[in-house]
Order: structure tokens, then C-alpha cells, then sequence
């Protein structure tokens, strides 16, 4: 390994970036995942760590449903002891890491070994993204990471970012609209304290993708005009990891949500194409 020498090292932690953490799945294509997260990071100025939980690769011959291949327990574990070591409170770094993202776990050991570790780290701020359906999973699996997900990572979290689906798994609702999506808002910060910010996306009716904040005492809808009428990969991702970065670099969850529907609808602008049957979200959108 190459050691090159540096000038001019200062101590003043304002001349560092904000550091941010994404505990998540790797996907292979690019769009989601670890790599959707830690790309999000760099186009706003946050220093990303990524930790990987499992490898997910979609199948070609098989309807392009996941495959899932876990993590080691102790590879995760190790992965957070480097982390917190290098970046956390006790560090001595410049720019403290108090900020992650949970994405994927995809499976209840798996959640368990990533609880142990938040209740030891004092995160500020600790933003889930609760994928409860990786598309493919045995369905009893599902339902058990499903539940170990909301029993153990739900009341770590600060801020909670759920799709529809996720939505309505957690408040119980069903949400066929803007003032049912706002229910599930309220239901799920009454479950976990935590602020939410509601994802409606395409999936409702009508020319705006909605999305609703809530945190116990303001309510606001975001909304944005439909670019196009179909998800695109790494959206949802990207909108967590984009609230995430601004978090990190000390803005309210309300301004981070504002900034995050802004930045991820240029990015759904900005689409990337493949050869797969879904386009994915390009982070460099923006530019």
C-alpha cells in the first residue's frame, strides 16, 4: 500500500465533512442499497461509511426477484467495532459519527446484532428505512424479520422513513390516499416516537408525488409533480440516505425532509436505463 504525505493538517473540525453511517444491504446493479447510499452521501457533502448486512443480486431468469445471501454475524459486529473505533465519540476524530441510516438487515440475527450495537453508540440521530419485504424471501422468514424489525430497530429510531407498503404494515392503515397516508404518519409516530416521513410516492392517485411529515407536532406534505407513473429503483433508498447526509450535517428532520424530496425528484428526472425491467434514480441528478 502507497502512504503519501499531507500538508497542512488542521484539527478544526469545521474543515471536515460530516460523517454518516448506512447499515445495508449491497445491491449488485448499482440503483439500491449500500451503494444508492454512500452515492447520496458524497453528492451532499457527507463522508459515507457503509456497513453490509447481506449481498443481494437480482435473478434474470427468475422474474428478477432477490437473491439474498446474509452477512456473518461476527463479519457485521466487526464492521461496526472498526467503524465506531475510527468515527465514533470516543474517536478522537474531528468529525464525530452520530448519524446513521438503516436499510436493509434481512434477518431477525441480523437485526439483533445491529440493535446490540445502536444501544451501544450514541447516535443523535438514527434513520430507519424499514424494508420489510425483500421480494423472493420465504414467507415465514419475511414475517419473522418483519416483527423483529419493528420489536427491536423501531424504538432506536429518531426518524422513520416507510413506502406504502411499509406505511401500512406499521400503522395498520389502509392507505388509498393523502389524508390516509397522513393517519399512518400520526399511527406510527404514536408507536415508536419517532418522526416519520410517510412515502406515497406514485403509488397514489392523482398528478403529485406525495409524501407527509410528521413528528408529533408538525404536519406538512410534500409534493412534487409525477415524473413518470412507475417506481424507479433506489428511490426510497435515496430519500432516507438524503435525509440521512443533511442530518448529519446538522439541519432539522423537517428541513432534511424538504431538502431530501428535492433532491431525490431531480434524481428521478434524471433516470438511468438498463437492460434490467426498472430504471434506477442517477444521484447526480441534481448537478
Amino acid at each position: 500500500m502507497t502512504s503519501y504525505a499531507v500538508d497542512n493538517v488542521t484539527s478544526d473540525a469545521s474543515a471536515y465533512p460530516a460523517v454518516a453511517l448506512t447499515i445495508a444491504g449491497s445491491e449488485a446493479t448499482g440503483g439500491a442499497g449500500a451503494q444508492a447510499d454512500l452515492k447520496t452521501f458524497q453528492e451532499l457533502g457527507v463522508f459515507g461509511i457503509a456497513n453490509l448486512t447481506c449481498i443481494v443480486s437480482f435473478d434474470p431468469k427468475d422474474n428478477w426477484n432477490h437473491r439474498f445471501v446474509a452477512v456473518d454475524q461476527q463479519v457485521i459486529s466487526d464492521q461496526l467495532e472498526a467503524t465506531t473505533a475510527a468515527y465514533g465519540a470516543a474517536s478522537g476524530a474531528p468529525s464525530v459519527l452520530d448519524t446513521v441510516k438503516i436499510g436493509m438487515l434481512g434477518s431477525p440475527a441480523t437485526i439483533s446484532t445491529v440493535a446490540s450495537a445502536l444501544a451501544d453508540s450514541a447516535f443523535r440521530n438514527v434513520v430507519l428505512d424499514p424494508v420489510l419485504i425483500c421480494k423472493g424471501q420465504e414467507p415465514g422468514h419475511a414475517l419473522d424479520t418483519d416483527r423483529a424489525l419493528k420489536a427491536q430497530i423501531l424504538p432506536l429510531a429518531t426518524l422513520v422513513t416507510p413506502n406504502h407498503f411499509e406505511a401500512e404494515s406499521l400503522s395498520g392503515l389502509e392507505i388509498t390516499d393523502v389524508d390516509s397516508l397522513k393517519a399512518a404518519a400520526v399511527r406510527i409516530h404514536e408507536l415508536s416516537g419517532a418522526a416519520v416521513l410517510a412515502k406515497g410516492g406514485v403509488r397514489l392517485a392523482g398528478p403529485d408525488a406525495v409524501d407527509v411529515y410528521y413528528d408529533g407536532e408538525t404536519m406538512e406534505v410534500l409534493s412534487a409533480p409525477k415524473v413518470g407513473e412507475v417506481a424507479v429503483s433506489g428511490a426510497g433508498c435515496s430519500l432516507a440516505a438524503a435525509v440521512t447526509a443533511e442530518l448529519a450535517k446538522g439541519a432539522t428532520p423537517l428541513e432534511a425532509a424538504r431538502k431530501a424530496k428535492d433532491f431525490v425528484t431531480a434524481g428521478i428526472r434524471n433516470r438511468v436505463a438498463s437492460g434490467a425491467p426498472f430504471d434506477a434514480l442517477w444521484q447526480g441528478g441534481p448537478r
